[in-house]
């Protein structure tokens, strides 16, 4: 796990994808599995809720840099954060996932810092769910990858299919998110990096479906939600 994928990792995805969650968990697992520096950005100024900020304590007792946007109305506070963001950029010793917004908002402000990626030092993971209407179809996921790409300029490396109902998910619904995704990475020459599910679900999850398991720990949402 990780082996394969680029220094920084830039963690898009629509509301209700689950792309908070995934980025926190990939986070954890990436700083027990390296000996380098862990960052985490969360630059999603679209969802005011399930925010990796809201788990800087944690993260950072983990001994993960957890770099966080000041929010005022709507808008990134661009000045107070843009030299925190741009030093795991630069600084190749870090490992770094950043959580971003997963419309065409959040992609623009990625966009800004576009010139301190360096093309092949970056992925770009795109996490469906496809029980969310905006990508439950194949038309939906190229519609979405494309926004996302124009306004950030970067360009999608992988998808995670992050299938789910949250409590109510099954292995039938990662399965299902397997088919739609075996058929956008076939249109799209984009692979399927990732399948993620909480532990009991992935443990259960076939050989046959796409992407390294990644099992996830239900963080963002307390025991009520």
């Amino acid at each position: 796990m990780f082996i394969n994928d680029k220094r920084i990792r830039i963690i898009i995805g629509h509301y209700g994808s689950g792309k908070t969650e995934f980025s926190v968990n990939y986070a954890m697992k990436l700083k027990q599995a390296s000996s380098s520096r862990v960052a985490i950005a969360d630059l999603d100024i679209v969802n005011v809720y399930f925010r990796s900020r809201e788990k800087q304590v944690m993260l950072e007792e983990q001994g993960i840099k957890v770099i966080a946007s000041s929010i005022a109305g709507n808008a990134l506070d661009l000045p107070a954060v843009a030299a925190d963001i741009i030093t795991p950029l630069e600084d190749k010793s870090y490992e770094y996932v950043i959580d971003v917004g997963g419309d065409s908002v959040g992609a623009r402000v990625l966009g800004r810092f576009k010139n301190y990626i360096e093309d092949g030092d970056y992925d770009m993971f795109m996490v469906v769910n496809a029980n969310r209407e905006q990508t439950m179809d194949l038309e939906g996921i190229k519609r979405h990858k494309e926004t996302i790409e124009a306004t950030s300029r970067l360009k999608v490396t992988g998808f995670i299919n992050n299938t789910h109902l949250i409590r109510e998910t099954t292995l039938e619904d990662v399965l299902r998110g397997d088919k739609l995704l075996k058929e956008a990475s076939k249109e799209l020459g984009i692979p399927i990096r990732y399948v993620s599910a909480m532990s009991h679900i992935a443990s259960q999850i076939p050989d046959e479906v796409s992407g390294e398991i990644l099992a996830l720990d239900l963080i963002m949402r307390d025991q009520w939600m």
